[in-house]
């Protein structure tokens, strides 16, 4: 697991296959990373997934999961 302190806003969010998620709105607690809502795949709202997902960060946030998956599993935030 990458640390969170490379997680930066704006960041680009891959799955393992290499595939956009979304976009970085912001850390939401030390677990969690808040999607923005204005990304094409969002359908205009946020959506969270865990840091757990994260497998390293470098200009983009790589996941451990398929981009298919993680927008399965990820959650619809309030």
């Amino acid at each position: 697991m990458a640390s969170n302190m490379n997680i930066k806003e704006h960041m680009e969010v891959l799955g393992s296959d290499g595939k956009h998620i979304g976009t970085v709105d912001h850390l939401e607690g030390a677990d969690k990373i808040k999607l923005t809502k204005t990304d094409p795949s969002a359908g205009g709202q946020h959506h969270l997934i865990p840091i757990e997902w994260v497998h390293h960060v470098d200009r983009h946030v790589h996941l451990t999961k398929p981009a298919k998956d993680a927008m399965t599993l990820w959650k619809a935030a309030a």
